[in-house]
């Protein structure tokens, strides 16, 4: 009898100790289908500075948190290349402008007058030699040379004049050119500056006097100071449930404990190849008070809501349409809308029934 007792009681242990499956009751309560975003904060209009041109960051007039308005100056950039082309071209239209050349002028001028002389003076020897072959002295012949050197003459004094009216004109469009360039040149040259094109706040100020730049370096960043928006990310698997003008309960880690509202505003049509997802950018429908670019967020974009179904918890449910109705056996359901942590119910069990969660 002593030794029936040792064996039999580690076994009424190992009994005592099975695990019992749990088990639940559906309930009927409210559900709401949605797609899961992670994003962050972005203030409207913000985009990054760039100058124009590269030199080096002689002075800047902003720190970070400075409020700017539009036309403000927000650095000054020193460009020694921009410089020498402004002296370069200075000297271009010096040597362009119509007072530097007077004496090429003047040079025309003079073949015209030397030419006018000849003119005249062919065409006296021409009369003259018209008068003697009307009386009969001299040949057909002469008559006709001097009538040919009266051309020559004539055309040569209107291709004088000519000439003139063209250097004029020649000398009068490099004026202009040197001038305009000059003018481009003077404008580029001494301190760029750079202005903001907005209203608003300066979030970040990436670059010190000193610092050489180029025209692809990022010197800042500049948004609004008051207004915000989201831009969040959606999984490819789930863009296309997606509409404008869905609602989407959010939180922040700076707002711990705190729910949102949003709406979503635009979808933008083209995936990232790399994440795989698509940009979902949304309007706060009452913004918190204080806000700063890039907060990280998470989202949950409403799909579709419904108000007292029959629900289980999700874990409950085996191979997407089946419950356990006793410890052996399963019974299928009809589901409907499923959020992350349970499942609506449209067919196949009843407020009283019990399901037992499934064993793994």
């Amino acid at each position: 009898m002593k030794y029936s007792i040792l064996f039999t009681l580690p076994f009424l242990t190992f009994l005592g100790c099975k695990k019992k499956q749990e088990s639940t009751n559906p309930l009927v309560e409210n559900i709401t289908e949605s797609v899961y975003a992670s994003g962050t904060v972005k203030s409207n209009n913000q985009y990054q500075v760039f100058s124009s041109l590269p030199g080096l960051v002689k002075q800047v007039f902003v720190t970070e948190g400075s409020i700017v308005k539009k036309g403000d100056v927000l650095f000054s950039i020193e460009n020694e290349t921009s410089q020498l082309a402004a002296e370069n071209a200075r000297l271009q239209y010096n040597y362009s402008a119509m007072n530097a050349n007077v004496e090429k002028v003047n040079q025309q001028k003079i073949n015209i007058e030397l030419a006018k002389v000849r003119m005249d003076n062919e065409s006296v020897l021409l009369e003259r030699q018209r008068n003697l072959f009307s009386q009969e002295i001299g040949t057909k012949n002469e008559l006709d040379q001097r009538e040919l050197n009266f051309k020559n003459a004539t055309f040569l004094y209107n291709s004088a004049i000519l000439k003139l009216e063209e250097l004029k004109k020649q000398l009068k469009f490099a004026e202009d050119q040197s001038k305009k360039n000059l003018e481009i040149s003077t404008t580029q040259s001494g301190d760029h500056l750079v202005k903001s094109t907005i209203d608003g706040k300066v979030y970040s100020v990436l670059k010190s006097k000193g610092e050489m730049i180029n025209s692809q370096t990022s010197i800042a960043v500049i948004g609004e100071a008051k207004n915000f928006y989201l831009e969040l990310q959606v999984d490819e698997y789930d863009i296309t449930r997606l509409i404008k003008g869905q609602k989407i309960a959010l939180s922040m880690d700076s707002y711990k404990g705190q729910i949102f509202e949003a709406v979503v505003r635009k979808i933008n049509p083209l995936m990232n190849e790399r994440s795989r997802s698509f940009m979902v950018e949304a309007d706060f429908i009452r913004q918190p008070l204080t806000l700063y670019p890039n907060l990280t967020i998470e989202a949950n974009i409403i799909i579709q809501s419904k108000e007292k179904v029959l629900t289980i918890p999700r874990n409950y449910l085996t191979e997407d349409s089946f419950v356990w109705i006793s410890e052996k056996r399963k019974k299928k359901v009809v589901i409907g809308l499923k959020d992350y942590q349970k499942v609506e119910i449209i067919s196949g069990l009843a407020a009283g029934d019990t399901i037992y969660k499934p064993i793994k």
